[in-house]
């Protein structure tokens, strides 16, 4: 198994995107907090949207950040729940060339310490598409803080070992050594 690992910081360009019927930019705290936390871990933001709770909305977004290749990473906030209008996961998974299982089990793991049981309605899920991760996170700011500083802060970052998602979103070659 080849584990990749950088020396150096590797700034993502992320895409943040709010699915809600309510929420609007003055009032989307998870999405600033999402906003927030990439910049301060040397990301840049390359474009942030808000739709409503629609399959198609949410499928036509992600599809244009999926083919720009300014888009390393698409962090999705909303629409995870089990009311009705939720629909993310049902937007998303067509999409999605491999799933990532574990990000959901673990942050529904990490989710246990804070919320209980509440954490088994979280239908949190990642993927890959087109060389694009897409993390998929429920509304709540704290469950974006949970998503970010437990999971994806590290994931993210070129350096964190013995593997990170990185490589799997870059096209140049980073450090790489067997294991």
């Amino acid at each position: 198994m080849a584990h990749s690992c950088s020396n150096e910081h590797i700034p993502l360009g992320i895409a943040v995107l709010t699915v809600s019927d309510t929420r609007n930019f003055e009032n989307d705290t998870s999405g600033a907090y999402l906003i927030d936390a990439l910049k301060t871990g040397g990301h840049l933001l390359v474009e942030r949207a808000l739709v409503k709770d629609d399959i198609y909305q949410i499928r036509a977004q992600v599809s244009q950040w999926i083919v720009n290749e300014k888009v390393q990473v698409i962090l999705i906030t909303g629409g995870t729940g089990f009311t009705e209008r939720d629909s993310t996961p049902e937007a998303v998974v067509p999409l999605l060339d491999k799933r990532i299982e574990g990000f959901g089990e673990l942050f529904r793991q990490l989710s246990w310490e804070e919320i209980g049981t509440s954490t088994i309605q979280s239908r949190a899920i990642a993927g890959l598409a087109n060389r694009t991760l897409i993390c998929c996170l429920p509304g709540s700011t704290g469950a974006c803080r949970t998503g970010w500083e437990k999971i994806l802060e590290k994931q993210l970052n070129a350096r964190q070992g013995p593997c990170n998602f990185v490589p799997h979103l870059i096209q140049q070659p980073i450090c790489s050594s067997r294991g």
